[in-house]
């Protein structure tokens, strides 16, 4: 039976380190660091998952900061929210909930953010520096944190082939991108023209699978004992939620799975947190956190 990495309880251990930290700050008359969280429209889904990153900023004593818009909100209009945001000392992190409508160019408004306020880490600066194998940037947060959920459960990276199947800006190309920055792992990234996807997934040590295709991943297209990371989150007909992966399937075959939901999705909120408070501290003269100095 394959080791559950419980996401849920490595993000739960996250904030209440957190909030202890937190606490430290504020006892020294310190303002509690703060997140300003800007959804434009009324899409359910982002309407949950915007919930849930201000509850999980409330849980642990940051500041949350909404600003719900007006889908037909002009670009030009949503751009001045975002420099004031920029130029206001109380904030420090900006987060535009995504998707954003059609009219608006999603590009710009990544780009428009300050990078050093960038706390998804979607910035090209902040992107390119993650590349480039620079330290000082923000780490998208998926990313971030399955790294740190592999290093809980001391599943090492070094010289193993990792195959990630999904090259989004979100997931995917960050994800390569970290894993090659101390030339940690050899990773092969696969997409949606892939050619026999199966011979490449067979192939890895660590799979990492972020498409958003419920059961994409069979239990014959994974190598024995390998390591499954399943981003994807589909709700099916019947209402159940389920990942990328078969994971009934593939719990005898592998050495270790994220579960779906409670795998990456709560790790995802947790890394949000962190990229925060390491935001605050810098701004306070402290060190970045410790969890976002990879």
């Amino acid at each position: 039976m394959a080791l559950l990495l419980d996401g849920k309880k490595v993000a739960q251990k996250i904030k209440n380190q957190l909030k202890d930290e937190i606490k430290k700050y504020t006892s020294k008359g310190l303002r509690n660091p703060s997140l300003a969280v800007v959804l434009v429209g009324n899409d359910p889904a982002s309407e949950v998952y915007v919930r849930n990153k201000r509850k999980a900023c409330e849980e642990v004593g940051i500041n949350s900061i909404y600003i719900h818009l007006k889908e037909e909100i002009p670009e030009e209009e949503l751009l001045k929210y975002i420099e004031r945001l920029n130029k206001d000392d109380e904030v420090d992190g900006i987060l535009v909930q995504l998707p954003l409508p059609k009219h608006i160019n999603t590009q710009n408004i990544i780009t428009a953010i300050d990078p050093h306020k960038d706390v998804d880490g979607f910035h090209p600066e902040n992107i390119g520096k993650l590349a480039t194998g620079m330290k000082d940037c923000i780490i998208p947060c998926t990313p971030l944190g399955i790294w740190i959920l592999l290093k809980e459960y001391e599943i090492q990276t070094y010289k193993k082939d990792v195959v990630m199947v999904g090259a989004s800006n979100i997931v995917g190309k960050p994800m390569s991108l970290l894993l090659l920055r101390n030339e940690e792992a050899t990773v092969t990234v696969c997409h949606r023209n892939t050619k026999d996807l199966a011979h490449h997934t067979r192939q890895a040590d660590i799979l990492i699978v972020a498409v958003g295709k419920p059961h994409l991943i069979t239990e014959d297209m994974v190598k024995e004992g390998a390591v499954v990371v399943d981003v994807g989150i589909n709700r099916l007909e019947n209402g159940k939620l389920v990942g990328d992966t078969d994971f009934e399937a593939l719990l005898n075959k592998v050495s270790a799975i994220t579960p779906v939901p409670g795998g990456v999705g709560p790790m995802t909120v947790a890394s949000l947190l962190v990229n925060t408070v390491s935001i605050y501290r810098q701004k306070h003269g402290f060190e970045k956190h410790p969890l976002t100095d990879i």
